[in-house]
């Protein structure tokens, strides 16, 4: 049995979009391009990866099963050749970033902008998987360092509390509350939600239940197996919501509008933290975290001096 690196890029593609088309358009490649790669991968293992509709496509549970193996190796995979061509031309380092959450706005986006601004030299890799990915990656490193919306209670690693960034409801453009500037938590109390069960879908529909139900509400929340691409780009076509973070705000799907949710004290906000390895020595990662130290006026401590992008400082 085999395949090449061409098709898992094809088959998570078609995941993160939920089309055939839309990953096609994503990849700039041909649609029946995709399509005869992924069904020769199929036939090859035996087994659909996808179910096919008009409405688009949504993994199997063969598929479920391929995709989480397929996203460790292909970011494994583009590790190796990053590290390849970093050592060939000089480059001053690699440095691989797992996260959990959307890339399309927000601070980890504007972060990354302005990291590789300030260094042109740094190669920034990144891998999108569930927290329990990421840790078991950041065990084998397969990652530097995880950058994970919430703050987990995990003893073997540095943590620090990197940033927090504003909660969106996302729903249709011809919704009733899309008249709205801002939501309020009263305001979504007999709404029907919509979520995927990856990361971080579980943590937004724990924020839901917590909320609503402190204002009497007893929330409709469904929980699919779909990438949250998938999700938000066909609840534009439904009545259905969904929550979603800051960094997803970037993508525009058709007649999907994003309104900020607010509680009582403000806007609801969620936070984002890092955690890395002690023992990790990639000068790369302690570059970065001095970095993010600097950037957000964190006073998390460093080991060593450390060279920082563009001046010299010393860990404090």
């Amino acid at each position: 049995m085999s395949f090449d690196i061409r098709q898992l890029r094809y088959v998570l593609a078609a995941a993160d979009h939920g089309s055939f088309y839309r990953a096609a358009l994503a990849l700039d490649i041909g649609q029946s391009t995709l399509s005869r790669a992924i069904l020769r991968l199929e036939r090859t293992l035996g087994a659909e990866l996808f179910i096919r509709s008009r409405a688009g496509v949504s993994p199997t549970d063969a598929g479920l099963h391929f995709l989480r193996g397929a996203r460790t190796m292909l970011a494994s995979a583009d590790r190796m050749l990053a590290a390849s061509r970093s050592a060939g031309s000089g480059r001053s380092g690699v440095l691989t970033i797992g996260f959990n959450s959307s890339l399309s706005a927000g601070n980890l986006r504007a972060t990354l902008i302005e990291a590789r601004r300030k260094n042109p030299n740094l190669a920034v890799e990144g891998l999108e998987a569930d927290r329990n990915t990421l840790f078991a990656s950041l065990d084998s490193d397969a990652v530097d360092i995880a950058i994970l919306m919430g703050d987990v209670d995990r003893h073997q690693y540095r943590h620090a509390t990197f940033w927090s960034e504003r909660v969106f409801a996302a729903m249709p453009a011809d919704h009733l509350l899309a008249a709205l500037e801002i939501v309020h938590w009263t305001d979504l109390r007999d709404q029907r939600f919509v979520l995927g069960t990856a990361d971080p879908g579980p943590d937004f529909r724990d924020m839901l239940l917590g909320r609503l139900w402190k204002s009497g509400a007893d929330p409709s929340i469904a929980l699919y197996p779909v990438s949250r691409e998938a999700i938000l780009s066909l609840i534009g076509d439904t009545k259905l919501l969904s929550i979603v973070g800051e960094g997803a705000t970037g993508a525009h799907y058709p007649n999907l509008v994003y309104r900020p949710a607010h509680g009582e004290q403000g806007p609801a906000l969620i936070s984002y933290s890092g955690y890395w390895r002690e023992d990790n020595g990639n000068p790369a990662l302690k570059r970065f975290l001095d970095f993010v130290r600097r950037r957000y006026a964190l006073s998390f401590g460093l080991n060593g001096v450390v060279k920082g992008f563009g001046e010299q400082t010393e860990a404090r």
